[in-house]
């Protein structure tokens, strides 16, 4: 059997667990791990969770670390294409073989802690031990872990990580954390522990203060964007931005980001301040600038504004609630001079639908409305149904395939243009479910 062939076995195992059930319950990971070694104690991490923006700002720690020559593991969800995604090593997911080694590991130790519960161990469960197993094996010199959801409940919050992110924090997912910011940031804030160093995004009040309440609790150290840190200027650049970032440890000047938007300028510089942090750098000692430039210089985040085709261009974007559709839509109105724009949507039924559209219904001169993979999808007739009442019915169309969601998109772009594309732009956007399909087809 190929490496190929067992790959494939193993990932239908691990959809077996079901991709979207959830428990939130950390009794049956603590106890895998325990059978397992504890491998995450053998490492020190840098643990993230927010509302928007922990995949970008997980990367861009990531990248900072190994140009200051660490290895470092990073475990980010959901995938694109391929679970292997989520569990990289030194920047990149690990390969087909490495993924079946450390699930065959793995694996007896899980059914063993099944047998003895009344519910199975989750999909995101055993990736995340998967991970940690991996981290522990190659070694890593430290680990750089995202939140899979929430953050006091979630299965990553067994690593009481000494560095503690917080990116921002919006409504989303209430019907698991709450229907308030409060609630919301409380959730979140239960990442942080005994003596950590939390570094958090400028939040809104009602989000910060549970912040604040938990580093006092747990005699946690603070450090706040806009306070401690931030980004002093940005300015647009061709295939990206040049920011100057006020540090933990001092000023960086010219630092490159080859990604769009004021929302990515700000999570260079909370990652900036957590790899200031986790390094020891502070008021007595800076980082070497030029080390932070080649580590910023070669982040990519997929499916965050990234452009996959030109003429017409075709960006694919992955937010998929207000908060991260505003930072969206704020970054195309900036940094895309689009003389025609027209949008591909597909949402999950339990997101903020009608107020995403709200966001859009200003850039879009039309709407693609389709139904992406997830089982979770709101039906493309009912999402045209909410589009139709904010985009009048003339300026939405139905598709009912990605496929030819993607081909009307293209043609609505294209059409009366005469053969000048050079200010046509198509974005796919509304879930990571949406994106990860058309990158599928348009990304080869």
């Amino acid at each position: 059997m190929t490496d190929r062939d067992e790959f494939a076995r193993v990932d239908a195992e691990l959809l077996a667990r079901g991709f979207t059930r959830m428990e939130f319950d950390l009794t049956k990971i603590e106890q895998l791990l325990d059978l397992l070694g504890s491998p995450h104690r053998a490492y020190p991490a840098i643990h993230l969770t927010g509302t928007n923006g922990k995949t970008s700002t997980a990367r861009m720690i990531d990248g900072l670390l190994r140009a200051h020559g660490l290895h470092t593991g990073r475990y980010t969800s959901p995938h694109l294409q391929t679970v292997r995604e989520r569990i990289s090593l030194d920047g990149e997911p690990v390969d087909e073989r490495r993924f079946v080694q450390t699930y065959r590991e793995v694996a007896p130790l899980v059914a063993l802690v099944d047998q003895r519960s009344a519910e199975p161990l989750t999909y995101f469960d055993v990736t995340t031990a998967m991970a940690f197993a991996a981290f522990a094996d190659a070694p890593v010199d430290v680990a750089v872990v995202e939140v899979g959801l929430g953050g006091a409940d979630d299965a990553t919050n067994v690593l009481h990580a000494g560095v503690c992110v917080l990116t921002p924090i919006g409504l989303d997912h209430t019907e698991w954390l709450g229907d308030t910011l409060n609630d919301i940031a409380w959730a979140k804030a239960g990442i942080i522990h005994k003596g950590a160093t939390v570094v958090t995004a400028a939040q809104d009040e009602e989000a910060a203060r549970p912040i604040l309440e938990r580093c006092a609790e747990v005699g946690a150290t603070i450090a706040r964007e806009g306070s401690e840190f931030g980004v002093l200027r940005r300015a647009v650049a061709v295939g990206g931005q040049m920011l100057t970032l006020q540090g933990l440890g001092g000023l960086y000047e010219e630092v490159f980001l080859p990604m769009h938007g004021a929302h990515q300028a700000q999570n260079a510089a909370v990652a900036l301040a957590a790899v200031e942090a986790f390094l020891g750098a502070g008021t007595q000692r800076a980082l070497d600038a030029e080390v932070v430039r080649d580590g910023f210089a070669g982040v990519t985040s997929p499916g965050r504004l990234e452009r996959v085709r030109s003429a017409p261009t075709i960006l694919l974007d992955a937010a998929h609630n207000p908060h991260g559709m505003a930072a969206t839509v704020a970054a195309l109105e900036e940094e895309f001079s689009f003389s025609r724009l027209i949008v591909l949507v597909a949402m999950l039924a339990d997101k903020d639908v009608r107020h995403v559209l709200e966001l859009l219904e200003p850039i879009a001169d039309a709407l693609v409305v389709t139904r992406n993979s997830s089982s979770r999808a709101m039906p493309a007739q009912r999402l045209a149904e909410i589009a139709a009442e904010i985009f009048g019915e003339e300026r939405v169309r139905v598709a009912a395939t990605m496929p030819d969601a993607i081909e009307a998109a293209v043609e609505l772009a294209e059409a009366d243009l005469e053969g000048e594309l050079s200010g046509v732009g198509v974005l796919v956007t509304g879930s990571v479910f949406t994106v990860a399909d058309a990158r599928k087809l348009l990304k080869r």
